[in-house]
């Protein structure tokens, strides 16, 4: 996997992380630091953490299904995004912003918008990706974007939240295409 794809993997693994950071700067009332450092921290770590557990959960059971792998990354990949398509295009309101930043609200909302990141990094088992330097990646990545989108919530407010979403699950679907495509033969990057 090159630079470029991870760094794509990583900006759409972490729209939906983006996406809630929007709705906590929309609740915040005056911006302090600890406004955007928290919700980074709990979202950069947990999608940091998440792919870590899928590949070894992948790894553990790659002898059983590396005749496969294609197809599940692409499958894995390509749900994912439909779904963040999908709730990006729905029409149901979002659910009222929350400003609290303790652990009882931070912890199920860094779960939630991670869970994809699991999937992910169940498709690394099967990619020859070093582990670390992607996991660390994706964190790092989230940790930034989660940070600038509890700004961009406090400045512009929920305009931008489905825009995200839509974004992100775009690129997860484009990059399950593409891994499909490359081990079809189709495609040789």
């Amino acid at each position: 996997m090159s630079i470029l794809e991870l760094f794509l993997l990583a900006v759409g693994l972490s729209m939906d992380a983006f996406a809630v950071s929007v709705c906590k700067g929309l609740a915040v009332g005056k911006l302090k630091g600890k406004h955007m450092l928290i919700p980074g921290l709990w979202f950069g770590g947990f999608q940091a953490l998440m792919p870590l557990i899928g590949y070894f959960l992948g790894a553990r059971f790659e002898q059983y299904i590396t005749k496969w792998d294609h197809w599940i990354a692409f499958v894995l990949l390509a749900a994912i995004g439909g779904n963040m398509v999908r709730e990006a295009l729905s029409k149901e309101e979002a659910e009222a912003a929350d400003a609290s930043l303790s652990v009882k609200t931070m912890l199920p909302m860094a779960v939630a918008t991670s869970i994809d990141a699991l999937a992910v990094g169940i498709t690394f088992a099967f990619l020859q990706v070093n582990i670390g330097a992607a996991v660390s990646f994706i964190g790092v990545t989230t940790f930034l974007l989660s940070m600038v989108g509890v700004k961009v919530g406090s400045i512009f407010g929920m305009k931008y939240k489905s825009k995200a979403e839509l974004a992100g699950g775009v690129i997860l679907i484009l990059l399950g295409v593409k891994i499909l495509l490359e081990h079809l033969g189709v495609l040789n990057f």
